[in-house]
């Protein structure tokens, strides 16, 4: 857990004088410039680039997968940091964060994980240097020194550690070699952007070689914050303050041994995320009647990047990993490769959070000490003996992962909470009470309990410990039939073992919460509660008695239903709920590829794979009618919280074509994934609830350029389109999945996701394209100009899992260019850069503004909606010096 102390920064700081100082050893200028020669005369073409994709070294036109290869150089041009900055070079690659940055997730051809629950796995994995990463957001942070990038799209599992159902994003960094070097990078920027990174790599002695890399880069934030009356003085949102240390040591004893050691720490210390209105309902007239200020926008509009938040939304974000891979040519089996790869990493985050989005104090969760604590503590083990014969490539492997995971929830309650949500349920019946300060009182003239007094601060305190083994045998195998068609088969068994223990807690006791459920247990007390009803909407002029009998109802049922939202309902406190879940998977999956070469320039493949993705539970509280997950609004616990594993079926007929001389590559494939029990983890206003999807459907074509000029030489062109209908199936059980004309005795009122069947699913654009086209040519002996501009558009899509149109985000193109000049050697460059330099808005994550949206039904006057915008044009300079 962490120390409610200032933390100290890690070794960036202190490592930046010890490289600096590094740079005055003996012939070290020299062997960097040698160095950079030798690259400059290797220059091959295009057929020539080689990935890992199948765990070994293979052209890429050779392997039958769809895979986007990025170059070092391509990721510097476009300024990629992270993997929220990939997103821009990759057709069909969406990756977005919510609550904070430590909510990160990606998706491929419309698939990923959704909503911000850590008890769900990514849909793509993210993998670094060949370490699993447990999420997405474990595996979002600077990168480093970058070697290249893979992405591979489509179900992945028989070669990359843990499964995944859409794709897996390889990262892999650069590690140390026996040529003396350094680097040193100074950035400035907006908003008030500063950066400085440096490494150094040395042979030490003939059999080893140290390689470290630091940085430090801060940012203001790009949102204006209004603070109402606090507690929140800080008036900026979406900054930047982090540092970062990766230092490699590497041993080769011999030409049959390489052993790499790898240690990294980075520390984050920044504040995320508030959010822009989009729709302001009649809700919002609430809220800014109970504020200092307007309490939200008096008009919507959030390309002002204006956000309402009283209550801070501190991040505090801390990683850190050691690493082992050892590479030996063992005298077995024709000399087979044994590759281990032993990793223990341990994350962890705390986060504030202003739950309403507004200056009105209603809800809110503290970051500090633990109430907000989210930590992941996994090892992996991975064993893979890799060889080749005439006529088979194989690997066998063994994969083994202990992750732990400790959550904790808090909910606080504000001092406006009672009032906001009397003022909510009576806005409900009749819109004219949101202007009536005397609403504020309804829920205390109903239960007799000043709502806040009665149920004090911290509301909710709830602890998650969860506990998941994973242990998978795999193999991968390519069969030369002939010398043009090869067969490749995969195929892995996978047992994943789960256990969670959770610890639910109302530190405050029930309030007015506990005393309505006391009325409702008995036929006395519903007619009692009734009574107290009606008089107080009489008092108001609604004869509530001459309402009809339904109309009663729903209201007494809208008045339970608020006032026992999760976080205050006192039976999620009771003995029953503190559990001990288990869940035990065995699975298998694999793929099987036919791959037929017509010519040099020509290959076709076939494939189908068997995707899998663990099952597991739900990190929140959850309630409903009848306390099933499938059931209706309701207040009685879900005890059950447990959803099973994903499974896709995907086919792929692809193609892998080269012209001119290896210059210009074109590659397509088309593709069709059933995806089957699909975990869709969905925010209804209140939590995040589960659910098992029984299809979705994602199907399309990804296509893919690259060209260099053999005419204009330092001229190339890197692009690529997906169209992808990825939908959901026509039919969904569930009371939440219940239209307007769908409504009955079991399931009384419209569900939340009625939208949801047979629907193009969120986060889904039909099209998505990105193209870069880079240009260096020498200007003057020794000194190289290099240009570079990048763009990718995305055709619209809804942002909220509910798909209500109001979270619907029209096409937009984001463009980023880079221009400078420097050393024909490399040994020094000066650039000119912005990111999305026209400045375009769309927002990541649209979402129901918490208590303030009444209604699933679509452009409802009552309903208010927000989103997480993405970042907005950024500008600046950065110069580089090699050593």
């Amino acid at each position: 857990m962490y120390s409610k102390q200032p933390q100290p920064k890690p070794l960036a700081v202190a490592v930046f004088a010890a490289l600096a100082a590094m740079s005055a050893f003996p012939a070290f200028a020299q062997d960097a410039a040698a160095l950079a020669q030798q690259k400059q005369e290797a220059a091959k073409t295009l057929d020539t680039l080689v990935v890992t994709a199948q765990k070994r070294e293979e052209a890429l036109q050779d392997v039958p997968i769809v895979v986007t290869a990025l170059s070092q150089e391509a990721l510097q041009d476009a300024g990629v940091r992270d993997i929220k900055d990939l997103q821009t070079l990759v057709p069909g690659l969406t990756v977005t964060s919510t609550q904070s940055e430590a909510i990160t997730t990606a998706r491929i051809r419309g698939i990923g994980t959704v909503g911000d629950n850590v008890g769900l796995e990514s849909s793509v994995g993210v993998v670094i240097d060949g370490v699993y990463r447990p999420r997405n957001s474990v595996g979002f942070g600077d990168l480093g020194e970058l070697e290249r990038i893979e992405v591979l799209k489509g179900p992945q599992g028989t070669v990359f550690g843990k499964n995944t159902s859409a794709g897996v994003i390889n990262v892999v960094t650069k590690r140390p070699d026996f040529v003396r070097s350094g680097d040193v990078e100074l950035t400035f920027g907006t908003p008030g952007a500063m950066g400085f990174s440096a490494s150094f790599n040395t042979p030490v002695g003939e059999k080893n070689a140290f390689r470290i890399y630091a940085t430090q880069r801060s940012r203001d934030g790009f949102m204006k914050v209004h603070t109402g009356a606090g507690p929140r003085n800080n008036r900026d949102d979406y900054d930047q303050d982090y540092d970062s240390v990766r230092a490699q040591w590497r041993i080769t004893p011999n030409d049959d041994l390489d052993i790499n050691f790898v240690a990294d720490a980075t520390n984050r210390n920044e504040n995320c995320c508030t959010a822009v209105t989009t729709v302001r309902g009649l809700t919002g007239d609430i809220v800014n009647r109970l504020a200092v200020d307007s309490g939200v926008a008096l008009t919507a509009d959030p390309e002002a990047r204006q956000a309402w938040s009283n209550r801070g939304t501190e991040q505090r974000i801390r990683d850190k990993g050691l690493s082992a891979e050892v590479n030996w040519n063992t005298p077995w089996f024709g000399g087979a490769t044994l590759t281990s790869i032993t990793a223990a990493r341990d994350w962890k985050t705390v986060n504030g959070l202003d739950f309403d989005f507004s200056t009105a104090d209603i809800l809110y969760r503290n970051g500090i000490g633990d109430e907000s604590f989210s930590g992941f503590k996994q090892f992996s083990q991975e064993f893979r003996l890799t060889g080749a014969t005439d006529r088979v490539d194989w690997m066998v492997g063994l994969f083994y992962a202990n992750e732990d995971i400790a959550r904790n929830e808090s909910y606080r309650i504000g001092s406006d909470y009672g009032a906001y949500l009397s003022s909510a349920i009576l806005t409900s019946i009749n819109p004219a009470f949101r202007n009536a300060p005397s609403s504020n009182t309804f829920i205390q003239e109903v239960t007799g309990l000043s709502y806040n007094a009665g149920f004090g601060n911290l509301s909710a305190l709830d602890r998650y410990d969860q506990n998941a083994k994973s242990i998978a045998l795999f193999t991968n195998n390519s069969f030369h039939v002939t010398e043009a068609f090869d067969i490749v088969l995969g195929l892995r068994y996978t047992k994943e073992d789960k256990e969670l223990d959770s610890l639910y807690s109302n530190p405050s006791g029930g309030g007015a919460c506990g005393t309505l459920l006391t009325m409702m247990q008995t036929a006395a007390g519903r007619a009692a509660l009734a009574t107290r009803i009606g008089t107080s909407l009489t008092n108001r002029s609604v004869p509530f008695g001459s309402l009809p009998a339904q109309t009663q109802q729903t209201i007494i049922s809208n008045v339970v239903g608020y006032s026992c939202l999760p976080w205050v309902n006192p039976l999620h406190n009771a003995a029953s709920r503190d559990s001990h879940q288990e869940l035990s998977e065995k699975e298998w999956s694999g793929t099987l590829k036919f791959a037929y070469r017509m010519n040099d320039n020509a290959m076709f493949y076939l494939s189908g794979a068997r995707g899998y993705k663990a099952g597991g539970f739900n990190l929140d509280r959850v309630q409903s009618s009848n306390g099933l997950s499938s059931g209706g609004t309701g207040v009685l616990p879900v005890l059950d919280t447990s959803f099973p594993g994903e499974f896709v079926d995907s086919y792929e007929l692809g193609t892998k074509t080269t012209w001119l001389g290896g210059n210009l590559l074109l590659n397509a494939a088309l593709f069709h994934q059933t995806y089957s029990d699909f975990q869709l983890n969905s925010f209804l206003g209140t939590s995040f609830v589960v659910r098992s999807i029984p299809e979705v459907v994602s199907r399309g074509i990804d296509t893919e350029v690259l060209w260099q000029s053999a005419a204009i030489k330092g001229l190339m062109l890197q692009g690529g389109v997906t169209y992808a209908k990825t939908e959901y199936g026509d039919s969904i059980p569930g009371c939440d999945f219940v239209g307007p004309s769908q409504v009955s005795a079991a399931c009384p009122t419209v569900g939340a996701l009625y939208k949801l069947p047979g629907s193009q699913i969120s986060f889904a654009p039909e099209v998505s394209a990105s193209a870069a086209v880079t240009y260096e040519r020498e200007i003057d002996e020794g000194v190289m100009a290099r240009f570079n501009i990048g763009a990718k558009y995305m055709s619209e899509f809804n942002t909220g899992s509910d798909l209500d149109p109001e979270k619907m985000q029209d096409a937009y193109t984001v463009v980023n260019a880079r221009i400078g000049v420097g050393a024909s050697d490399r040994s020094w460059a000066l650039e000119l850069w912005g990111l999305n330099i026209f400045n375009k808005y769309y927002n990541q994550v649209g979402f129901d503004a918490p208590l303030q949206n009444l209604s699933p039904l679509p452009n409802v006057a009552l309903n208010s909606f927000n989103a997480f915008p993405g970042a907005p044009a950024t500008y600046g300079i950065t110069f580089r010096k090699r050593f």
